[in-house]
């Protein structure tokens, strides 16, 4: 396939070029700083630009079979980027007419499990109170996809991991795995890679956890 990944610099971002590259795939990697990309390939084109122009953007999309986002705020400052950026990035896919976008959001955006106990239901409200400005942020842009007409896919994390990804993860579409509190990256973005041909997930969430 053709992938286009947008936040190619963030944790999530590498690893999707990454395993992306390792399975064949040709990839443009959209960044605004080249040298903070550390992966390197054959089949690997770096795209530069900043995602405030869509009509910079789309000669990166074109043609393209999927576009996949790592997009998401590195600290509390910076909510609010990750919707407005994704607005960009949808609407170069529209003006492209490429429709597949798979999307990294986070876990407190799904409903509680229904395994999920006291501990696990406090947790939850406390990254509320506490990240609710960037959850109000990923929840803005899932409420754009929602009401775009984009085949998107929405990847649902609990707290983020670097550690080596294991390829074995719970997935639960629509909803969030039971008492799920954690991931590596490397898993997310291989959770996000596998979704592009699933059709189960189109315009769904999909909640992974181990």
């Amino acid at each position: 396939m053709q992938l286009t990944v947008v936040g190619a610099t963030g944790g999530v971002g590498r690893e999707i070029v990454r395993q992306a590259l390792d399975a064949g795939h040709r990839v443009t990697a959209v960044v605004r700083d080249p040298s903070r990309l550390p992966v390197t390939g054959e089949r690997l084109e770096v795209f530069r630009a900043d995602l405030s122009d869509a009509g910079r953007l789309r000669p990166a999309v074109a043609g393209r079979d999927a576009v996949l986002s790592g997009l998401g705020a590195r600290t509390r400052k910076d909510a609010g980027v990750t919707s407005r950026l994704t607005r960009t990035v949808l609407a170069a896919m529209a003006a492209e007419e490429v429709r597949r976008l798979v999307v990294v959001s986070a876990s407190p955006l799904g409903p509680a499990a229904d395994g999920d106990g006291l501990v696990d239901r406090a947790l939850r409200a406390l990254l509320w109170k506490v990240l609710g400005d960037v959850y109000g942020d990923l929840r803005r842009m899932e409420s754009d996809l929602a009401a775009g007409t984009a085949d998107w896919t929405v990847v649902r994390p609990p707290r983020l991991l670097d550690e080596p990804g294991t390829g074995r993860y719970r997935r639960v579409v629509g909803g969030n795995p039971a008492k799920g509190r954690s991931l590596a990256r490397a898993d997310v973005a291989h959770a996000m890679l596998a979704s592009v041909t699933d059709p189960a997930t189109v315009r769904q969430a999909v909640g992974v956890a181990y």
